[in-house]
């Protein structure tokens, strides 16, 4: 991984910690991001990690460094069919690796959708997480 990678991780981790310490429910933080921010390897147990139009910037010898917590983060993976800037062969490649890791990894394909995010991409998102949510009055914290 490149040191700007590995940095930006550690920037995102810092963030979760402190909503952490600050009494938000660890299972209750869900991590959203959009091309070359859309993977964050996490070594924590977070709700769910949302990719729209990504792709793993890791190799084969990045999948032992999973944790067991971080395995238990359902991953919703979103690539539009039409997309040029970031190919979608790209960021279908991403699902067997996620697989051999141990991630459990729900993969979304978007028809006519170029290199953005889609109403239908975010309406999608709002009812998986929903679905994911520990309690009713549960509000997620976006980052």
């Amino acid at each position: 991984l490149s040191c700007s990678v590995v940095k930006a991780v550690k920037n995102v981790h810092a963030v979760i910690d402190k909503e952490i310490a600050g009494g938000i429910n660890p299972e209750n933080v869900y991590i959203c991001g959009f091309s070359q921010g859309a993977f964050f390897f996490t070594q924590k147990f977070l709700e769910e990690v949302q990719s729209f139009s990504g792709w793993v910037p890791f190799n084969s010898s990045t999948i032992n460094q999973f944790t067991e917590d971080a395995k238990k983060t359902p991953i919703l993976w979103s690539h539009g069919i039409d997309d040029k800037t970031l190919l979608f062969e790209a960021g279908q490649a991403a699902l067997p690796f996620l697989q051999e890791a141990g991630l459990t990894c729900e993969f979304k394909a978007y028809p006519d959708l170029e290199h953005s995010i889609s109403n239908k991409e975010l309406q999608y998102l709002e009812s998986w997480i929903k679905q994911r949510m520990q309690s009713p009055s549960s509000i997620p914290q976006m980052l």
